[in-house]
């Protein structure tokens, strides 16, 4: 039987195959879907979502100890936040089988950099795989499982935007349970002292070996002889890039197992062609190998390096061609992302933008577009956490420097639970005096809507304990005058809170709490929040085109000759019946 499906679905079915057992992640895109389809198998798989990727892999490392499959999953920024448990895992090795899937995005299209996580098998010299389309997504997944409990090694499966929400057909199997593996006292393999840890070191080196040899003889590298004028060596989806491009044209070394490098089929592949091209996006990773060993190839000095590639870039820089396409005013069709109509963040950045001699520091999820225009309400961007501590080191600098500027440091919730709590430690541990805004919208808002430990209920759908925000942040130490809990939609009780945060020289909290406007609401939503629905318009008899509407920046006004509120778009948030100074906006029966 074959099915329809994205890269993310079949890495999800793959597993499923394999046996696997425990799975957990913190959602990225474009990772995010390979746990919410392993959670589709919870029969058989026990899935969760995880504060943060560190954990994710935490846990799945203590499962894999105890003897079953488990496998982590996240984007490639998650990787860096779980690279001090990856390190050492590698050295240690596996009980069960453990596979963690690093996506990565080129282009950065929901991502604040564009990393190759490649880099990470040679430093971190853990045993890689890249599939290339959905099919082997799949196939790869299930392989790394087998390879992880051979060569006694976590496996990392690296993917791309492009293969993780491209579809493709995948032919599908059954599921094969698979013994668990005896668990046993073991110190000196998983307890990493130093002198267990050259001991290891030692080992890893004799598995690496055996893996070297093992990459030059899988069938998941292979060869296919047509022109021997041209040779491409490349892998994951730019080889099928390449294949479009270059077709009877050129001789290919596939690879799908890229770390370590199998440098015998390199060399034999190398001196069957005439000229060699290496095309992979990003990094000079395979190149920089190839040249490593004394191979001259063409790479980077005409392929960017930088952004997604497509077959249409790879014959422009390669042969010269440009194919015509149609001249399209760009302004005219591309919509800059923008806070939903309704966004509960709207009226928080609107009050806080309206703040003199404030420094605002920023995190990572929906409420970055805070950022944009016409709000332009929040200063810096850097990672997930680092809003607080950042906003901390710039409040410490300022005060030492003798300037009265105040900081404002903003986080979603998620992102707080994720690494925001340590970075509120460091505030009131340090007697820092920033503003510490927890932006809750009572869900995972940016990767499509996950449960996270304050939603109340787990990635499975089962009720659970829900963390008191205000009583954990009463626990870091901020005093419980100093914890503000408003609704962000109510401007008055929004600028009223951040001013008496400001007027304090101490650490204080102000939690912004109303559902997203796009969130499935629960129960409890509907107990606590009024979610009746309600629209707004513009009497235009009385509207002045002053334009202050307009600049809350809701996508539901529209300014043109009139300026009118689409009446499918508005859902009633009131931002802008709030600021109307001429009383032209009201309530629609």
């Amino acid at each position: 039987m074959k099915q329809m499906m994205t890269g993310n679905e079949a890495i999800a079915r793959g597993a499923y195959e394999a046996g696997l057992v425990f799975a957990s992640a913190y959602p990225g895109t474009p990772s995010t879907e390979i746990l919410k389809n392993i959670a589709k198998y919870k029969d058989e798989i026990y899935s969760e979502w995880a504060p943060n990727e560190k954990v994710a892999l935490e846990a799945a490392i203590g499962a894999s100890i105890a003897g079953v499959r488990s496998l982590a999953a996240m984007k490639h920024v998650g990787v860096n936040v779980a690279a001090d448990p990856l390190f050492t895992f590698v050295y240690t090795g596996v009980n069960g089988g453990c596979v963690l899937v690093s996506a990565d995005d080129p282009g950065m299209h929901s991502s604040q950099n564009e990393q190759d996580n490649r880099n990470y098998a040679t430093a971190a010299k853990i045993l890689m795989l890249e599939p290339s389309d959905s099919q082997e997504a799949k196939d790869f997944t299930k392989l790394a499982f087998e390879l992880s409990e051979r060569f006694d090694t976590p496996v990392l499966l690296r993917v791309t935007t492009r293969i993780c929400h491209s579809k493709g057909l995948v032919e599908l199997n059954d599921r094969v349970e698979h013994e668990y593996k005896k668990y046993e006292k073991n110190i000196k393999k998983y307890v990493a002292t130093p002198a267990n840890g050259k001991v290891m070191r030692r080992n890893l080196i004799k598995r690496i070996a055996d893996m070297k040899e093992y990459s030059n003889k899988t069938h998941i590298n292979f060869a296919e002889y047509k022109d021997s004028e041209i040779g491409v060596i490349s892998s994951g989806v730019a080889y099928q890039y390449a294949r479009e491009v270059f077709g009877d044209r050129a001789s290919y070394l596939k690879l799908g197992m890229t770390y370590p490098m199998p440098e015998d089929l390199i060399r034999e592949f190398a001196s069957k062609v005439k000229k060699l091209y290496v095309i992979e996006e990003m990094d000079p990773y395979i190149e920089t190998f190839v040249r490593s060993i004394g191979i001259d190839c063409i790479g980077k000095e005409v392929i960017p390096e930088m952004d997604e590639l497509n077959p249409d870039i790879i014959s422009k820089a390669i042969f010269g061609e440009e194919k015509k396409t149609v001249e399209v005013e760009q302004e005219a069709v591309v919509r800059p992302p923008t806070l939903c109509a309704g966004c509960p963040h709207r009226g928080f950045f609107y009050a806080l933008r309206k703040k003199k001699n404030v420094m605002i520091t920023g995190d990572i999820g929906c409420y970055t577009l805070g950022s944009a225009a016409p709000l332009s309400a929040m200063d810096t961007c850097i990672c997930m956490g680092a809003s607080i501590s950042a906003g901390h080191g710039a409040s410490k600098a300022f005060e030492r420097i003798g300037s009265d500027t105040k900081v404002v440091s903003v986080i979603g919730d998620s992102t707080f639970f994720h690494s925001g709590v340590t970075s509120l430690m460091d505030v009131v541990y340090n007697k820092g005096n920033s503003v510490t805004v927890i932006l809750d919208n009572r869900i995972t808002g940016m990767t499509g809507h996950q449960e996270n430990p304050g939603t109340g209920y787990t990635l499975m759908g089962e009720p659970t304990v829900e963390v008191n925000i205000p009583l954990l942040c009463k626990a870091i130490g901020i005093k419980v005058e100093n914890i503000y809990i408003i609704n962000p939609l109510d401007l008055k009780a929004t600028d009223e809170a951040l001013t008496d945060a400001l007027s304090k020289d101490e650490p204080t909290v102000i939690i912004a709490k109303w559902p997203c406007v796009l969130k499935k609401f629960s129960e409890q939503d509907k107990e606590e929040f009024d979610l009746s629905s309600k629209k707004y318009e513009i009497v235009q008899d009385k509207c002045t085109k002053c334009k202050i509407c307009v600049r809350t920046g809701c996508p539901a006004i529209i300014s043109g000759e009139q300026i009118v509120i689409d009446a499918d778009s508005c859902t009633g948030c009131s931002i802008c019946y709030q600021v109307c100074p001429f009383d032209a906006i009201k309530l629609v029966d």
